[in-house]
């Protein structure tokens, strides 16, 4: 396979750590974007691509300095998959502060990485979707407030989802997922009792498909779906979807940003910069998204 190509984050963060700790040992063939000065250290890969930087790394520092090696290395790595040099991207954390003093009008990376591939509306041309072994969820609405994620919920966004949901799972897996949609409210409003959104959402469900369900109960469908009766769980909020994802495989879990014209997929946690420079970040959810990206990139359908 061609190789990943990979961003080190931000500098200040552990994404330099676990990329070099979680290369050890994989076998998978990789492209670096980063900073070299910046980086302790360089595992012997096929290419590191330098994009600036001097001086010894401030660990836990927000930094626009560190924001635009940050962006700059997205750039250079999307740029060498669109050109077919790299076979998926994979992303280390950056810090949404540091990009922002950076410049950037994007809150992360799956705003950002939409933009550039001239993506508009989330949840219709884009979404985040989790996937991990016990459990994958796609998210209605993402960084908002929950007053605002409450009143995005329609009819329209719930179909949206679930057909932008259905053909990229179909990509992903060669078959159809079935979806569930969980509603918002407790025991998913009990027939109005608890609140009205579900009727958006039964809307939505009728519109999207046959491979389409719900509105569930949200305190039951994850585990139904970790039982196996469902593939995917459409949840309606940011935390809805997160907590049981990250509750149940923290260390095994992949971001993946769906409807790009490339597979992108990233660590589910942040830059640590509590524990930066200290040699005891993990490992492990870095090794994992570097070898969900080898395994899967290789029957990625265009």
């Amino acid at each position: 396979m061609k190789p990943l190509a990979v961003t080190l984050g931000d500098p200040a963060g552990i994404g330099p750590e676990v990329v070099f700790k979680a290369l050890e040992g994989t076998g998978v063939p990789v492209w670096l974007f980063g900073s070299r000065a910046l980086s302790s250290y360089v595992p012997a890969v096929e290419r590191f691509i330098d994009v600036g930087g001097s001086g010894q790394v401030r660990f836990g520092e927000i930094s626009a300095e560190y924001g635009r090696i940050a962006l700059d290395s997205i750039d250079s790595a999307i740029d060498a998959v669109n050109r077919g040099d790299c076979s998926a991207l994979v992303t280390a954390p950056i810090h949404k502060q540091a990009i922002a003093a950076a410049g950037s009008r994007h809150p992360g990376h799956t705003e950002l990485l939409a933009a550039r591939a001239g993506l508009e509306l989330y949840g219709r041309d884009y979404a985040m979707y989790f996937d991990s072994p016990s459990l994958r969820t796609v998210l209605l609405t993402v960084h908002v407030p929950l007053r605002e994620a409450i009143d995005a919920i329609t009819a329209e966004a719930v179909a949206d989802l679930a057909r932008l949901t259905t053909r990229e799972y179909l990509r992903l897996y060669g078959q159809e997922p079935r979806i569930a949609v969980a509603g918002v409210n407790p025991h998913a409003g009990e027939g109005g009792q608890f609140g009205g959104e579900e009727e958006a959402i039964a809307r939505g469900v009728a519109m999207a498909g046959a491979n389409t369900s719900g509105p569930h109960s949200p305190d039951t469908v994850f585990l139904a779906a970790r039982q196996g009766k469902y593939d995917v769980v459409m949840a309606m909020y940011h935390d809805q979807g997160l907590i049981p994802v990250k509750t149940l495989d923290f260390e095994k879990s992949v971001n993946v940003t769906i409807g790009l014209p490339y597979l992108r997929c990233s660590v589910d946690h942040g830059t640590a910069f509590d524990i930066a420079g200290r040699g005891i970040a993990d490992a492990q959810p870095m090794r994992y998204a570097l070898e969900w990206a080898a395994r899967h990139a290789s029957r990625w359908q265009r």
